[in-house]
């Protein structure tokens, strides 16, 4: 893609060498940029079957999470710490997803591969900000287990519902100042005015990468931030699980142990994915200068570890399966309710 100069006036000048860094000044600049979303760079012929592909990964996304959320919500045994955590990863789920592929959606259906400057940082924003909800919300989770199985008698008295709601809230806080702190980084960066992308979304590390100011402090804070933020509940889950494993060890029937253990089990599948995925995105663009690896892993990342959970959580979850099974039951049974209640000759009558 040939680069292009714009003007204070919004005009483009080709006159510029391409080779040259054009800047992008962000501020009070009238300069306008924009990035491309390279994706997987395949042909046209191949679009279609991509469209298809994540149109229904992300419909079964969001129908797979909210079924999680009408479960958990409509049944009252499932109103613990450990199924309102879940309902809050379920959400968040929904809300990464939605963060970056209707917009992939878009750009395939018409064809183009712009975003503007703008819409990146969004993106960037919300991105961060349901990313860590994530690391933060799995760790809360094996914290749930681990008060479960380790101190059983007094788990009710620590897991009160004021110490649920104010872990989730501190979740938030933490996230939304941790994407306050790393965008207000990338808006101080100079930008040329073309700008390729090898994922199809915006991501932070890979925006740093293609700033032509000076990115010593952005990446310094965003590695230290990763650290933080990323390797402190992956301590913390590592901890808690070494725990769990002693006080499991420690039971004396087998039946006993697996039961403890299958409450873990779907946690433990959902936060090897994540790290797992989430470390392969960073490594791969770091390692490899292949923007196909790297896109391959941003995608089970943000999109394939999304749609896993409510497989994981409700196929090896019996609670989940029973509260589904009674939720689809009461809305077969409200169906021919509403029926009969359209077709009474009074409303009908009224209606006329």
């Amino acid at each position: 893609m040939q680069g292009f100069y714009v003007s204070a006036y919004g005009h483009p000048d080709q006159s510029l060498p391409s080779a040259e860094c054009n800047l992008m000044e962000p501020g009070n600049d009238t300069r306008t940029s924009e990035f491309l979303l390279l994706g997987f760079s395949e042909g046209p012929e191949q679009q279609p079957l991509v469209f298809g592909l994540f149109l229904s990964m992300y419909l079964i996304t969001v129908f797979g999470n909210l079924l999680i959320l009408l479960a958990v919500s409509s049944d009252s045994r499932l109103h613990t710490p450990m199924y309102f955590f879940l309902a809050n990863l379920s959400f968040v789920d929904i809300c990464i997803t939605s963060t970056t592929v209707p917009k992939m959606l878009w750009n395939i259906q018409t064809q183009s591969k712009v975003i503007t400057y703008e819409d990146c940082i969004t993106q960037v924003n919300f991105f961060i900000i349901f990313s860590g909800l994530d690391i933060c919300l799995l760790a809360i989770m094996v914290y749930d287990r681990f008060v479960a199985i380790c101190h059983p008698l007094q788990y009710t008295v620590i897991m009160s519902p004021r110490l649920c709601a104010l872990l989730v809230l501190v979740s938030w806080i933490t996230s939304v100042l941790h994407s306050l702190l790393q965008t207000s980084m990338v808006l101080r960066l100079s930008f040329c005015t073309v700008l390729e992308i090898p994922h199809f979304s915006c991501e932070l590390n890979q925006m740093i990468q293609l700033a032509c100011s000076d990115t010593f402090l952005n990446n310094l804070v965003m590695y230290f931030a990763a650290i933080l933020v990323g390797g402190g509940p992956f301590v913390g889950i590592l901890y808690s699980y070494s725990k769990i494993v002693s006080s499991i060890r420690g039971i004396s029937s087998a039946q006993g142990k697996y039961k403890a253990f299958s409450t873990c089990a779907s946690h433990l599948s959902v936060v090897s994915l994540f790290y797992c995925t989430g470390l392969g995105v960073y490594l791969s663009s770091a390692a490899t200068q292949s923007s196909h690896s790297s896109a391959t892993a941003s995608v089970m990342y943000t999109v394939v570890t999304p749609m896993l959970n409510p497989f994981i959580y409700s196929l090896r979850n019996k609670d989940i399966k029973k509260a589904l099974r009674r939720f689809s039951a009461m809305a077969v049974r409200k169906g021919p309710i509403v029926l009969w209640l359209k077709n009474l000759p009074g409303l009908q009558a009224s209606k006329s």
